[in-house]
């Protein structure tokens, strides 16, 4: 039977809260596989509204590529990650574990690395054919007790309790409120009270429906408002833990108090937010090009590999990339820079949806500009950035439309690859994930495979990705997803904790995602993909009935 809990603060806007912790302490695994299976259905069932929603908010046009985005980072994500749970869970329930699609291995650091993709049920070779992932755990789990950290929330022991969270959603990706909450209830046992942000709380009422099952089983409650609202919630005393997904400025704000006094309070270590607090907060986002025998067809791909990665959801994204290292001395860099910069001119501008935009822009341009008459600002590729250049490019993330460029001297292109890594660890802020472009013969030469070994040992981010946007970690919802781990609360970083992992792994330190150099057919993420959203839509499809029909629906939408 439903235990609500019930508090209100009609003041401030609150309402009556209602959610269940005895209800979720009740609730068996096959009960859960239940709520996920239904909550498939519902997200899919709303898809279309869903979509068409976002892309009216951020001024999207009918029959615009940019639509295949809110599908593919919206629906498709999420619908993705609940399958992912359903089979995880399902495994538990049949075989007492999650099965992993590999076995665990030691690697040359005395890390262990567990298989996370591809995940064969949902085809994932076919799919992202040439993709794997894995987790690196951290230091103390080997093959011998590596057992013990595969989701022990589910396994033996005593059960965990059930809590009440409240999840400050993030305003710009639709799926991410929807899977930070996910995570919250199937990962760490949590009834959610979840809070839209202002930019995207059009969604509230799609997520209500999407996800009435945990809505009506007190699992779930949607609360709007702004800051104060968010301040309200915070402090009823029924929430029992905190997670943002936002600015490490908005972080401060909640855990350190008002900026009176908020150094004092950092320097000795004073919180005034007491409850734990998990967080996602950005990055200034690093792509390393290290120089190798790359082909024209190569470089073009690449190319528009990092544009996808600054356009996409017109580049209000944490990890979109914002600083390109290259080396110096590359015979191949004004030809690779030429034609990043000759992609950027084609791509169409989007609209800058996202609040305070314009002036973000200014801080970073070289050039001031005020949004035009369809409210879009240029895409803005800046080169030869000096690593003396000004703090802000390194230090603060923009969250618009401008990437910077810096070559760096390097008496080789091994000695480059070193300097790049400890530029990405040092000189950028941020924990989160970091990208690197690298050409299989570069990797074969000498004993540069273990340098390159090294180098993603050495790189202290949460989510490496080799060839490919950090960004598609995210979406593959199977990767554990967060900053760095480690990070004291007075410099947090980009944030503690994680979400998606979907095998319900603990103790992991870093995600790796390692793609192809080039992809046939063009994938839908790319800016000048003809037609992405009847591909996208067939994705979908194929979440909603995994099967060998579907699967082949959406390979012919893929090649037409």
């Amino acid at each position: 039977m439903i235990q609500p809990v019930s508090t209100e603060s009609p003041t401030l806007g609150i309402p009556k809260v209602t959610l269940s912790k005895s209800h979720l302490d009740d609730l068996d695994v096959a009960g859960r596989i239940s709520l996920l299976r239904e909550c498939c259905q519902q997200v899919i069932g709303h898809s279309r509204e869903w979509v068409d929603a976002a892309c009216q908010a951020k001024g999207i046009p009918d029959g615009s590529p940019s639509r295949a985005e809110e599908i593919s980072t919206g629906p498709i994500a999420t619908a993705r990650f609940l399958r992912l749970l359903e089979l995880t869970l399902r495994d538990i329930e049949e075989k007492g574990k999650p099965i992993l699609p590999g076995s665990p291995r030691s690697n040359n650091f005395g890390k262990l690395e567990v298989p996370v993709i591809p995940e064969k049920r949902l085809y994932d070779s076919l799919v992202f054919t040439g993709f794997q992932a894995k987790a690196i755990m951290q230091s103390g789990i080997n093959l011998e007790n590596f057992d013990s950290s595969l989701a022990p929330q589910y396994r033996g022991g005593e059960k965990s309790t059930g809590r009440i969270a409240l999840v400050l959603g993030a305003g710009n990706v639709s799926s991410i409120p929807a899977t930070d909450s996910l995570s919250k209830i199937f990962l760490e046992n949590c009834a959610v009270l979840l809070k839209m942000n202002p930019v995207n709380e059009y969604l509230g009422n799609i997520f209500e429906k999407s996800f009435s099952p945990l809505v009506n089983r007190g699992l779930l409650q949607i609360i709007y408002g702004g800051a104060e609202a968010g301040a309200a919630a915070i402090e009823l005393p029924e929430v029992e833990t905190v997670h943002i997904t936002g600015s490490i400025e908005a972080h401060d704000a909640i855990v350190w108090g008002p900026s009176e006094g908020r150094n004092e309070r950092i320097d000795s270590n004073s919180p005034v937010l007491k409850k734990v607090i998990t967080s996602e907060l950005g990055n200034v986002s690093p792509w390393i090009v290290v120089p190798g025998p790359y082909s024209e067809k190569e470089l073009a791909f690449q190319a528009e590999n990092i544009v996808s990665s600054i356009t996409n959801n017109a580049s209000f994204n944490c990890i979109a990339t914002k600083v390109i290292l290259t080396w110096k001395g590359w015979d191949q860099r004004d030809n690779f820079l030429g034609k990043i910069q000759s992609l950027l001119d084609r791509v169409p501008r989007r609209t800058a949806y996202y609040p305070g935009a314009c002036d973000r822009y200014n801080q970073y341009a070289e050039e001031p500009a005020q949004l035009d008459s369809k409210g879009t600002l240029p895409w803005t590729l800046l080169t030869g950035l000096s690593t003396d250049a000004p703090e802000k490019y390194f230090q603060r993330e923009s969250f618009v439309c401008v990437t910077v460029e810096v070559p760096l001297e390097a008496a080789s292109e091994e000695e480059f690859l070193e300097k790049a890594v400890q530029f990405a660890n040092e000189k950028t802020w941020g924990t989160l994930g970091v990208s690197l472009t690298v050409h299989p013969k570069f990797r074969k030469k000498g004993s540069n495979e273990d340098l390159f070994q090294k180098a993603l040992a050495d790189l202290k981010y949460g989510t490496v990705a080799i060839n490919q946007w950090a960004g598609l970690a995210f979406a593959m919802m199977s990767l554990p997803w967060g900053g760095y781990p480690g990070q004291p609360l007075t410099d947090i970083q980009s944030g503690t904790g994680w979400v998606h992992n979907s095998y319900m792994l603990d103790g992991v330190e870093k995600s790796v995602m390692e793609g192809p150099l080039t992809i046939f057919p063009k994938p839908i993420w790319f800016p000048t993909h003809k037609n992405p959203e009847p591909v996208a839509w067939r994705l979908l499809e194929l979440y909603d009935k995994p099967g060998i029909w579907n699967l082949l629906r959406l390979i012919k939408a893929s090649i037409l």
